[in-house]
């Protein structure tokens, strides 16, 4: 068949022409008493016949497809010359202009799992671009976390580690997100990794879209027309098998969808019968949202393979309309570390400095004014070999053509040293030795073998051919200045649990321990009861409370607040070291982390395991309480204002009463603010207290707490508390038949709040109750009776 067969009928028509003797004698008689022009006019019909069949026969033939047609490569190609380009184009459709202006820049990642491979690795990539993200279970049944808040989207962008969980999602949850990204003009990234039980040809579900899985690919090549690329530069085909026989590729033939990258099947025992292996095909996709509005592009593996890694952040900065994406110029600094330092035979020698010289000055041809920073213990000059010791001369006679940073004269890390005047004694010496002092960070030597200037040198030409990105370097303490110009928000520092990681913890000091963090916290907010439950959790022989912070009485306050620069030391220190890590539980109270924007993230960096405490009433409420608590106080503002006046304070109103306005509003705000820290934690860590129901029937809710929390010995609290009817709530119950109480600041008398405050209050609350409402449906919890008495209120 296909072009012989073609070309053979073509030479047996040419043959008939000039061999009469083929035809029958009574067609050709008939054909000759045609007159002359009747006869042209045939041959002219015939003519157009046969090059009308022999065009449509090459179209069948090469299978008019959106894929692309590999040619032979050309000796002399160059790989940035686009026209000597590997493969024949098509027409390409133009995407509709992406606008998120509507959307937070926050990705939403949907993982198959909490510890699935690729979708860790998705998310580190997130991380290391300093991109925002929050992570889901991707939901087989039941809701989608809350994509809005107000009018403003929450996420600019979806991720599905599994695309088939997408495509499978049940109607209601599909429209509702292909809506939101309909609206907020979002878009979405899919993965489809084949396994053992991936269906071979398949059409994916509701698109005009063909998968072929588990294929082995090799010759794969940058489409240099996609409208994605950034990043990538589209260069010559990438020749050599690609990683893996699990390979899904992706086959089209609507215009919606264009080719991002393409390869060729290695194996054609594996290829099925709708695919050929003398074709290209897609292993990522961009689909330009011409069916249904909504863009996404779809890669048939995972991101292991390093073009897959390019191109998806690309199709992050594309998808975004360039909210997230970092700069094409990027900063790197070679730190060559323990110079001077190393057993004999293992150390510089002259060669090694030329070398040195040598490959710095080539990488000057790619990075301007490349430098390599050499750290260094003075120590140890010139106690290797003579031929060692001449490398070390020779480096000091090119002293001034690198960048210098100091160890600790003898090499000692700074945490072995308890002694304060010993360590700068140390620093004294390597500083009389130096002429910069700059600390950097840690990286091999590079004598012998010099490994690491091969490294680099590749390394720079990978990254001029590969992508667009543009090398630069700068002097470590200018570097460091860039960096927080380039991450302003990295200069606010985010404590981990040393404990976490073993490096940390190695070189943690051994008299210190993780022991004495708080397993669980109490994050508010104020005025709904917090105190109370404060009180009786520490009655709890299993539970243990911080230590009184002398300035904030009971609460630490360090997650929220200035202290949290003294760092994790000085938090630390609030608590004791628990006689049994197992089944003491440390927590600390603090009742203005809830609605604090910097907490959920702190907290979530140190302690990512702890359990959450919220207490909620009705916001009203809470919010009349706080006025009478700071009228208590003799704040200025509560004294001199009316509640209602502080409660519909405008823009204009005075800096006092604006701080007082939105001190007894915010924190009413309660779904946003829980859904802040479930930005941060997993909804299994979070537990809703009733404050109303705490109040009345104290025994109940600290059983839920018990259980919430797995403490494994049980507390009866019906036994030991006792209803005072002076003070009007629950006290604890001591021997003897004596109570002991909250203090006299607390149950409070005060008139009641005014109707035209409590209507105005429930209008304000209205949305904000509604959104809270939403939440508990979401999280599977049943609505307070104060929150359906506000909605039925609102509602009439």
């Amino acid at each position: 068949m296909g072009r012989h067969c073609l070309y053979s009928a073509h030479c047996r028509l040419v043959e008939g022409k000039k061999g009469r003797k083929r035809f029958p004698t009574q067609i050709m008689n008939f054909f000759m008493r045609f007159p002359r022009h009747l006869r042209r006019m045939v041959f002219l019909l015939a003519a157009f016949c046969m090059v009308s069949v022999i065009i449509s026969a090459y179209y069948l033939y090469t299978g008019y497809k959106q894929e692309l047609e590999l040619s032979k490569p050309t000796p002399e190609q160059d790989c940035g010359d686009p026209k000597h380009l590997p493969y024949r184009s098509f027409e390409m459709k133009t995407a509709k202009p992406i606008d998120t202006s509507r959307a937070d820049p926050m990705v939403l990642v949907f993982v198959e799992t909490q510890y699935s491979q690729l979708g860790q690795e998705i998310v580190a990539i997130l991380e290391s671009s300093h991109f925002k993200h929050h992570t889901e279970i991707a939901p087989g049944k039941g809701d989608m976390p809350a994509l809005t808040n107000k009018d403003r989207g929450r996420y600019a962008l979806v991720i599905y580690e599994n695309i088939l969980k997408y495509v499978n999602m049940d109607s209601w949850n599909r429209e509702l997100l292909d809506k939101y990204c309909m609206e907020y003009n979002v878009g979405i990234i899919g993965f489809h990794k084949a396994n053992e039980n991936s269906v071979l040809s398949s059409q994916l579900k509701g698109f005009p879209l063909n998968l072929h899985t588990n294929l082995a690919l090799k010759d794969c090549c940058i489409n240099p027309r996609s409208p994605l690329l950034r990043i990538t530069k589209a260069k010559e085909i990438e020749r050599g098998p690609l990683p893996g026989e699990d390979w899904t590729v992706f086959q089209f033939n609507h215009s919606t969808y264009q080719p991002v990258l393409l390869a060729k099947p290695r194996l054609t025992e594996s290829i099925p019968h709708h695919i050929t292996d003398e074709v290209l095909h897609a292993t990522v996709v961009q689909d330009l949202g011409l069916l249904d509005g909504i863009q996404r592009i779809l890669f048939g593996n995972n991101v292991n393979f390093w073009l897959h890694k390019l191109i998806f952040v690309d199709a992050i900065a594309f998808l975004t309309g360039k909210k997230l994406s970092l700069s094409l110029e990027r900063y790197i600094l070679v730190d060559i570390d323990d110079i001077f330092v190393g057993k004999e035979g293992t150390r510089m020698n002259v060669n090694d400095v030329k070398a040195l010289l040598e490959t710095q000055n080539l990488l000057r041809t790619q990075v301007p004014n490349f430098t390599f920073n050499l750290g260094y213990s003075g120590k140890f000059y010139h106690t290797g070999m003579l031929a060692e010791d001449e490398g070390d001369d020779l480096l000091l006679k090119y002293v001034n053509e690198f960048w210098w940073f100091p160890h600790m004269w003898n090499h000692m890390q700074p945490h072995l040293f308890h002694n304060e005047s010993v360590l700068a004694e140390q620093m004294i010496l390597n500083k009389e030795f130096a002429l910069i002092s700059i600390f950097m960070t840690h990286l091999s030597n590079y004598g012998n073998d010099r490994l690491g200037l091969y490294t680099f040198v590749n390394l720079a030409n990978f990254v001029h051919c590969w992508t667009n990105l543009k090398l630069q370097t700068l002097p470590p303490v200018q570097l460091a200045h860039k960096y927080f110009e380039l991450f302003p928000e990295q200069k606010e520092p985010l404590w981990q649990n040393p404990c976490d990681d073993k490096r940390h913890k190695d070189i943690w000091s051994k008299e210190k321990t993780c022991d004495r963090l708080p397993k669980f916290l109490v994050v508010g907010p104020q005025k709904t009861g917090t105190t109370a439950l404060y009180l009786f959790l520490i009655m709890h022989p299993a539970i243990t409370s911080n230590f009184p912070n002398p300035k904030t009485f009971e609460e630490v306050q360090f997650f929220n607040g200035n202290a949290y620069h003294k760092g994790i030391d000085w938090y630390m220190n609030f608590f004791p070291i628990p006689s049994n890590v197992t089944t003491d539980f440390l927590f600390e109270k603090s009742a203005n982390y809830l609605h604090s924007e910097d907490a959920p993230n702190r907290a979530a960096a140190l302690l990512p395991k702890v359990k959450i405490i919220t207490i909620l009433i009705n916001p009203s409420d809470r919010a009349y309480s706080w006025y009478q608590h700071q009228r208590a106080h003799e704040d200025p503002a509560a004294q001199r204002y009316s509640f209602y006046e502080v409660i519909t304070a405008g823009r204009r109103a005075t800096p006092e009463l604006r701080a007082l306005h939105n001190r007894c509003l915010v924190p009413g705000w309660y779904a946003a603010h829980i859904e802040r820290w479930l930005t941060y934690y997993p909804a299994s860590q979070l537990h809703i207290i009733d404050g109303h129901k705490l109040r009345t029937d104290p025994a109940v809710v600290m059983d839920g707490v018990q259980k919430f929390l797995g403490v494994s010995q049980y507390y009866n609290y019906s036994q030991a508390l006792m209803f005072d009817p002076q003070k009007g709530f629950w006290c604890q119950l001591l021997d003897g038949g004596k109570t002991k109480c909250l203090g006299k600041s607390k149950g409070r008398k005060y008139p009641a709040m005014d109707v035209e405050s409590r209507t105005f209050l429930s209008r304000y609350y209205k949305d904000h109750n509604i959104e809270l409402s939403k939440l508990f449906y979401r999280l599977g919890l049943p609505l307070p009776a104060w929150l359906r008495e506000e909605l039925q209120k609102v509602m009439r």
